[in-house]
């Protein structure tokens, strides 16, 4: 075998891959997911500070941010359905396709949103076509998901299998911070032009986002798993009986490892823009770059973890992220409450780049390597998409009810972190340790 050269796995019959073609799998899956990631979260970053009032107008501004995010949170229950349609064909037809079709859905749906009308031009067709387009972005992002992670992992070298599918998991961060950025530099503007049209240009210049990701996409070749199991007639007719059926323990296991990663990341990373401007003294801005700040650390803690859990393995880096959100639920409030810029960004960084990046480092692997290639797919999507239906949509809404119903106490979202990695914790100690499983 030439220097140029290597295979995924250590069977002397799996297809071997150059390390060309694993780089290009690798940025492909990197900047796919970077692209859905942006075009979903530029809603999360705006349903507090705009559609609330622009889609849901009301006299109390705190119904008004509820129902903006009842919006963001129905996707989370449209992305399991999504995972469903999507992984069925990525495991019957392959990744690839399936990849090409999420995008486009993905895309068209958050270029629409940028152009829609607001309640005051159109009414109650406003709010409606806005939660329409919002369930194609869930159906979309519920098949991306898996897609981009096993088009990184399939071609992955066995020994950097943890930080090859640790870097589709950066795209969750990058997308978010080029959504927090581009939403940052049009908050330069004065606030009527801002709300009028600043916010729906980062919508609509995503078009040219999704375009280079369609082109760079297509001239991806099939992952060799998929193409080994093709090859060797191991299809299953109905991937979603075939995974139920055999692996429904490892759905399980994927749920409950979820909650941990999904419930308190948009706590942290979505919740606390308004929280801080709504509940506490900051401005917009300062409230967004904060989360800027801790999402870029984040991203760059990323592939470390990655790539740590190459060498001490999957579960020690979960548990240690998973303990370490539980220990600073209380302790995260509380710098908040000090009214002080400094504070809010330590409190930031230290909860996504300190403890959450370690969780979802490890997840999008941990969650391929329980799974058989014939229904992983299917697998890693629907234990995905189901734990963040139950942990992630809910959370910004399930924090601003509590804040309401306690008082505006911060108490009972810390507890709700602290049982979030309890769950998960309970969910990942079942399992074996997966670093030295083959793939196939």
């Amino acid at each position: 075998m030439s220097s140029s050269q290597t295979a995924l796995e250590t069977n002397p019959t799996k297809p071997v891959v150059s390390k060309k073609d694993a780089r290009k799998a690798l940025i492909a899956s990197l900047i796919g997911s970077s692209i859905e990631w942006f075009d979903y979260f530029l809603y999360g970053t705006v349903a507090a500070i705009v559609l609330n009032q622009l889609f849901f107008p009301s006299s109390d501004p705190a119904v008004g941010v509820m129902l903006a995010y009842v919006t963001f949170a129905l996707p989370f229950f449209i992305r399991p359905l999504g995972g469903v349609i999507f992984s069925h064909i990525g495991d019957k037809i392959g990744r690839k396709q399936t990849l090409v079709i999420t995008l486009s859905l993905m895309g068209g749906a958050t270029v629409l949103i940028g152009l829609l009308p607001t309640y005051e031009m159109i009414g109650v067709w406003a709010p409606i076509l806005l939660i329409t387009l919002r369930c194609i972005q869930g159906l979309g992002i519920g098949g991306e998901w898996g897609g981009a992670l096993l088009l990184a992992v399939e071609y992955s070298p066995k020994k950097k299998r943890g930080f090859f599918g640790s870097v589709p998991q950066m795209g969750v961060t990058i997308g978010m911070l080029m959504g927090t950025i581009a939403i940052s530099i049009m908050s330069l503007l004065p606030d009527e032009h801002f709300m009028s049209w600043g916010w729906r240009v980062p919508f609509v210049f995503s078009a040219v986002l999704v375009f280079l990701g369609l082109w760079i996409r297509k001239s991806l070749d099939e992952t060799p798993s998929f193409k080994e199991a093709k090859e060797s007639g191991n299809i299953a007719n109905v991937p979603l009986f075939d995974t139920f059926r055999y692996h429904w323990r490892s759905v399980l296991i994927a749920v409950g490892a979820k909650v941990v990663e999904t419930g308190p990341f948009y706590i942290f990373s979505t919740f606390v823009i308004a929280y801080t401007t709504t509940y506490l003294t900051f401005d917009r801005l300062t409230a967004l770059n904060a989360v800027t700040i801790g999402t870029l650390a984040a991203t760059l803690m990323i592939p470390l973890m990655g790539s740590l859990s190459d060498k001490i393995g999957r579960k020690p880096v979960f548990i240690f992220g998973a303990i370490g959100m539980m220990a600073f639920a209380f302790p995260y409030f509380y710098l908040l409450s000090l009214d002080s810029t400094l504070w809010l960004i330590v409190a930031t960084v230290v909860a996504l780049a300190l403890f959450w990046a370690p969780v979802t480092a490890v997840l999008g692997t941990m969650f391929s390597e329980i799974f058989s290639a014939n229904v992983r797919y299917t697998g890693v999507t629907v234990g995905y998409q189901i734990g963040a239906a139950v942990a992630g949509g809910t959370a910004p809404l399930l924090a601003t009810y509590l804040l309401n119903t306690f008082n505006n106490s911060s108490i009972p979202i810390s507890i709700y972190i602290v049982l979030a990695g309890v769950i998960s914790i309970i969910a990942v100690a079942v399992t074996r340790e997966t670093k030295n499983r083959e793939l196939d």
